[in-house]
Order: structure tokens, then sequence, then C-alpha cells
């Protein structure tokens, strides 16, 4: 075995470990934010209890998407092709955006739950 494909070999590893550690953030926030949606739905019957829990649910994606990027580009730091490339632009651009606008999502709420704080 050469060095090439020993590099190839801990790429792929640490490719699959990121994209586990990806899954699982996005896995652990949907399970937190299920259980909190049947507590709170059960206890508080208004819609304004959801918006933290959404807010959550938010980071927890926005997190997990950004390893699913990193194991994207670690995918492809070693030796990649043009087509590998232009996937990962592809890829890169999806998430980039999808990350954009659950960001944008957030700050929305975030003001709104203030504002709802500021009134009480």
């Amino acid at each position: 075995m050469d060095a090439a494909d020993l590099l190839r070999q801990g790429d792929e590893v640490l490719v699959a470990v990121v994209e586990v550690a990806g899954a699982l953030v996005i896995f652990v926030g949907a399970v937190w934010a299920a259980v909190r949606f049947v507590v709170e739905g059960l206890r508080h019957r208004t819609a304004a209890v959801f918006t933290p829990i959404r807010l959550a649910l938010g980071r927890f994606l926005t997190l997990g998407l950004e390893f699913q990027l990193a194991a994207d580009v670690l995918r492809t730091a070693v030796s990649p092709s043009f087509a590998q490339i232009g996937q990962l632009a592809a890829i890169a651009t999806i998430r980039t955006a999808l990350n954009y606008f659950l960001g944008r999502e957030i700050r929305q709420e975030q003001r709104q739950v203030a504002e709802g704080e500021r009134r009480t």
C-alpha cells in the first residue's frame, strides 16, 4: 500500500466520522424538538410556545448541515476530479443557501420572541 492509498483511506474514515457527526446532530435535534413539542403541546395550547422549539431545531439543522458540508469538502480534498469539484460546488451552494435561510428565519423568530417578552 502506497502513501496515496493510505491518504485516501484516512480521508474516507474522516469523511465518515464527520458525516455521522452531522447526522447525529440533526437526529438529536429532531428528537429533542419532537419531545419538547409533545410536552409543551400538552402543557400549553398556544402557538407562541412552539417558537423557541422551532428556533432550537433550526440551530440543530444549521449545525448538522455545516458538518455535512465539511464532510463534502473533505471528500474532495484528496485529488479531486472536475466532476467532484462541480458536485461540491452544487452541494455547497445548496447547503449554504439552506443555512442562510435557516439563519434568517432564526433571527426573525428571535426578534419576535424578544418583542413578545418586552410586551409582557
